[in-house]
């Protein structure tokens, strides 16, 4: 256990991470104006209350920066924090991709970073299916690590038969992010089981749905389009997909019972959820401030009882389940989900 309570998790010796992750995508535009310097006090308050792991991208737009300006502007604090980033070439880089592109890249989130090592890598690659390459990258990755340039690597958003190629392949595969919520139940289908069997955890976002989990929108008309932010936007497509806005407000209905029942809210008890499937070491909460902070971190002073977890899988249950394996809808660059989706963010 952490600073105020908050939980913490060991992966190897030496390693461990704050069960609740601040995301960073938030700050990468979509989600209204970015103050950088508010911003940057904003994280010195998460890792003053115990939240120390920060999750970033070489995609999201200037969001590493802002965390290389939080570990130049208050060092002592940035003692205490990993840094979780990821590794994503453009979709129209795949084809021709060296191990050289991909050092620069890394030596790129180094330089925002302001960092001599990357904690966790994350590596991800557009279209596994249809364009080879994304095992001999991998391998370059862990060339990086073997140099002293990466820590740990991890997956975001490959599918089990993805993440099998890459544990044949003899990649140490420390951790695995995906989206995973009682919305979003595909981790169950077949990845969560092959985790368990490799010992492989799982880092997840969307856990609040982009924050249509929240007692705001619980008895609210269905919203229509467009949407205020793109996060509303990707889960809404989620929401009409497994029954549509009624189904949704049976299932915030249930989990309302629930945090009345413990003198919570709803948004904690969708994280909770969450945290408390199998194979879950973390939640990613996406904040562009510190407005809710409090209220997540009381995730770790309450716990379901079987009453809870029955009555609420009993809705679960009615709810139509997503096609394909984890992110396949999403990787679909036709398809609805793929269609909003930013393939080239990276500008190598």
């Amino acid at each position: 256990m952490g600073k105020s309570g908050v939980e913490r998790i060991e992966f190897t010796s030496g390693y461990s991470i704050s069960r609740i992750i601040k995301g960073g995508w938030h700050l990468a535009g979509g989600h209204g104006e970015i103050d950088p310097d508010q911003a940057i006090k904003d994280m010195a308050e998460f890792v003053e209350a115990g939240v120390t792991t920060f999750d970033c991208a070489d995609i999201y737009t200037g969001v590493e920066e802002l965390i290389g300006g939080f570990c130049k502007s208050f060092p002592e604090l940035a003692k205490e924090i990993q840094i979780h980033t990821k590794y994503v070439p453009d979709y129209d880089l795949l084809r021709t991709i060296r191990p050289e592109d991909v050092e620069r890249g890394i030596d790129r989130s180094l330089k925002r970073l302001r960092v001599e090592r990357l904690d966790l890598v994350q590596f991800y690659w557009w279209d596994p299916d249809g364009i080879p390459g994304y095992v001999e990258t991998a391998e370059t990755l862990l060339k990086l690590k073997q140099a002293g340039k990466i820590r740990h690597i991890g997956l975001t958003n490959f599918n089990t038969r993805q993440l099998k190629a890459m544990v044949e392949a003899g990649i140490p595969v420390l951790t695995n992010q995906l989206q995973y919520s009682p919305i979003d139940r595909r981790p169950e289908k077949e990845l969560v089981p092959f985790c368990q069997q490799k010992q492989i955890m799982q880092l997840c976002y969307g856990s609040l749905a982009g924050g249509f989990f929240s007692d705001y929108w619980f008895k609210a008309d269905e919203p229509g389009v467009p949407l205020s932010n793109r996060s509303l936007t990707k889960y809404k497509l989620i929401i009409e997909d497994i029954g549509g806005w009624g189904q949704f407000q049976q299932i915030l209905a249930g989990m309302s019972q629930i945090a009345k029942k413990h003198h919570v809210n709803l948004s904690q008890v969708a994280l909770k959820w969450t945290l408390d499937q199998s194979q879950v070491a973390a939640v990613i909460v996406g904040a562009t401030s510190t407005k809710h902070l409090k209220e997540n971190l009381g995730v770790f002073d309450f716990s379901f009882d079987p009453d809870d977890l029955q009555g609420l899988e009993e809705i679960l249950k009615q709810s139509l389940p997503l096609s394909g394996d984890c992110f396949d809808l999403e990787r679909d660059k036709k398809g609805r989900h793929g269609s909003i989706m930013r393939f080239n963010e990276n500008r190598n």
